[in-house]
């Protein structure tokens, strides 16, 4: 059996650099080709890294393509999806997984017969800094977790995005555009969610691009801005959740969570890295950088030095198939954490409390060790 899984990359936007750049760092995948419907587009980012440029259609027939990465907007997540799957290959699929539960459904219910693996971003949460506050949770370190916050506010994409009308469109808004960050992280944390309820607005019912060649055109909102949420888990636990694009400035923590014997603050799920914080009781402490392979920083942004390892999902996806067992960004995962997010937005409109109708497993942790594997050479293997 292959060792080695070839990828195919579908959808040649922005994102496609990072997991392009990334993947080399990987052991068991190798991307064989890039496709868009915009072949300019293909070909460039083809170009760039000296991959063949494919149409979708020829892709999705290529015998080396064993995975499809399906990095198309949103609304073309379950279409592209499916068509890789009545292809006969496994699917890795960017944020949001799909935008409805029943989409979500009918793709799992194509694979399983066929014996084919679905997996979906986000897998930030595979990073040290999310792993290290999985680990202080899972070993008591804050005791019963009973409560908890987060928050992702900003003013939206507009200023710095030079076609930012898809954020605010359906599939958009920082419930479906952010929120998979924050609900992914928070169930591999602590477990599947049973209900929700939220309130939603819309301040602004149009933004203005402020930049690129497009600067000072005004385009429309159709999707709430602003989200609050108060989500049940079935552990018990309450996690108020506040999504924003409608904020300049504030000075709350991303994420922080409350036990019975202390409590843990957690970094932008965003992001792979960042300071960890607990107390015990009332004493705070920062926690030492945990030495976990997918901690060092390995990129230069705007804000310093980062850690980012996108495409860790994708390759864990990879050698879960090779070893025969659940990959960590499955489909049953990714399909609760769109369920929560519907639920929201539905409780939202709805004006009142949503059932959530799915449930998961916790994924298994990502340790130092099992990390470490992940990132071992094709030679070394």
């Amino acid at each position: 059996m292959k060792t080695v899984l070839g990828v195919g990359l579908i959808g040649c936007g922005n994102i496609s650099s990072a997991y392009l750049a990334r993947a080399k760092t990987f052991a068991n995948i190798a991307f064989v080709g890039v496709a868009d419907m915009n072949a300019a587009a293909a070909e460039e980012r083809g170009a760039e890294f000296g991959l063949p440029a494919m149409t979708p259609e020829a892709l999705l027939a290529h015998p080396d393509v064993d995975i499809v990465l399906n990095l198309t907007p949103p609304v073309a997540h379950f279409a592209v999806s499916k068509m890789a799957l009545e292809a006969g290959k496994h699917v890795y699929c960017e944020k949001p997984f799909v935008l409805d539960v029943a989409e979500g459904k009918e793709l799992m219910q194509l694979a399983e017969p066929r014996g084919l693996r679905i997996g979906s971003a986000p897998d930030t949460i595979l990073g040290a800094s999310h792993q290290l506050a999985r680990h202080m949770i899972d070993v008591g370190a804050i005791g019963t977790v009973t409560s908890g916050t987060c928050f992702v506010m900003n003013h939206g994409m507009e200023e710095w995005h030079p076609s930012p009308d898809f954020f605010f469109r359906k599939g958009g808004g920082p419930i479906l555009d952010l929120g998979p960050y924050y609900v992914a992280n928070l169930v591999q944390l602590l477990g599947p969610v049973t209900r929700v309820t939220a309130e939603a607005s819309m301040p602004e019912t149009s933004r203005r691009i402020g930049s690129g060649p497009r600067a000072g055109e005004t385009i429309p909102v159709e999707v709430a801005t602003t989200v609050q949420a108060i989500l049940t888990f079935e552990s018990g636990a309450l996690v108020t959740l506040v999504a924003s694009w409608d904020v300049w400035q504030h000075d709350l923590a991303p994420m922080a969570l409350y036990g019975s014997e202390g409590s843990i603050h957690i970094p932008d799920p965003n992001f792979f890295d960042g300071p960890v914080a607990a107390t015990k009781r009332r004493e705070v402490a920062a926690l030492p950088q945990w030495d976990h392979p997918l901690g060092p920083p390995n990129r230069t942004v705007s804000r310093g030095e980062v850690a980012d390892y996108r495409t860790a999902g994708l390759a864990d996806m990879a050698q879960a198939i090779v070893e025969n067992r659940e990959h960590r960004c499955n489909g049953e995962f990714a399909l609760h954490v769109v369920d929560i997010l519907t639920a929201i937005l539905r409780s939202s409109e709805d004006r009142i409390g949503i059932d959530v109708s799915t449930r998961c497993r916790r994924p298994e942790a990502l340790g130092p060790e099992q990390a470490m594997r992940l990132l071992q050479t094709r030679q070394e293997r």
